[in-house]
């Protein structure tokens, strides 16, 4: 099977938070957008309905290979890829860590408690907002900490929005197996068309900790130099506050969790305005912290 066949057809416009916005330059929004399609394709191969463990390894691997021209047969998402890297200097590093947690989706379907889980996040969602970081120049040791909460928090919460489809259709439970011990919930409740007290307490636990991150990553737009990544990561911040609070009373299993697409536009705009405004006012701040430091 090619990846053609393993396709389910989702682009970034599908996505439950904004991928390379009209916030975002011109010149940038084509590099991340091949970084998409790719980690589009490989996804699509470890959610495939009919494929087995061994044949979405093997095609992750070949095409993990391809993205290193190492492949007989070059696919067109690695080639673009590949050469997106290399124009722009950019490490493939990132894209091979989310093939990595592709395969691990593959072949770990629980996790065992929350450092569990945040290890896949290492993989599966951190590298994403490290690599538009670096495309955008942005100093790692600045940015990277406040990257990684951020991402950290979006992938939980698409992980509590489709808990119950992902256990129905690919038997994947990311809620972490103490949490479901502590509350006497099990898997099998995710089957149900409405979750149970004990698995509702568990899904509510790993929201708070997941609310937690995204007080660590609140400052991540304001550490950014570029003002329209600076303000896509406003809206973004602010959607996945308002997503938390949403899971905070809402029922995934039989509730809608997003908004539809006017209120996810009126609120994304609200943030990146909040990015805005703050960097406006933030040069005045730091000429009066200067002539505070030196009395001048």
């Amino acid at each position: 099977m090619d990846l053609a066949q393993t396709s389910s057809g989702k682009t970034h416009r599908d996505e439950n938070f904004p991928v390379a916005s009209f916030l975002i330059a011109p010149r940038h929004r084509a590099p991340i957008l091949a970084f998409y399609d790719f980690v589009r394709a490989a996804d699509d191969i470890s959610d495939h309905p009919t494929l087995g463990a061994q044949e979405k390894l093997d095609l992750l691997d070949a095409l993990d290979d391809a993205l290193m021209g190492k492949a007989k047969e070059d696919a067109e998402v690695a080639r673009r890829l590949r050469e997106t890297c290399r124009e722009r200097g950019l490490d493939p590093q990132h894209a091979r860590d989310l093939i990595a947690a592709f395969k691990r989706d593959v072949t770990q379907l629980r996790y065992r408690d929350w450092d569990d889980l945040i290890d896949y996040c290492r993989y599966s969602a951190m590298p994403v907002g490290r690599f538009v970081c670096d495309l955008h120049g942005e100093d790692p040791a600045r940015v990277w900490a406040a990257n990684d909460a951020l991402c950290a928090a979006l992938q939980v919460i698409n992980h509590l929005q489709d808990c119950g489809k992902d256990y129905r259709n690919l038997d994947r439970v990311y809620l972490p197996q103490d949490s479901l011990a502590a509350h006497a919930a099990s898997v099998e409740m995710l089957s149900q068309e409405r979750a149970p007290p004990p698995l509702l307490a568990t899904i509510r636990e790993v929201n708070e900790k997941t609310a937690r991150l995204l007080k660590q990553s609140r400052s991540f737009a304001d550490l950014i130099d570029d003002t329209r990544l600076s303000m896509e990561i406003g809206a973004i911040q602010t959607l996945a506050e308002h997503l938390v609070a949403r899971l905070a009373v809402a029922d995934p299993l039989g509730e809608t969790v997003h908004d539809g697409k006017f209120g996810f536009a009126v609120k994304g705009a609200m943030g990146a305005l909040g990015a805005l405004l703050r960097r406006i006012s933030r040069p005045r701040r730091a000429v009066s912290e200067t002539v505070a430091r030196t009395g001048q």
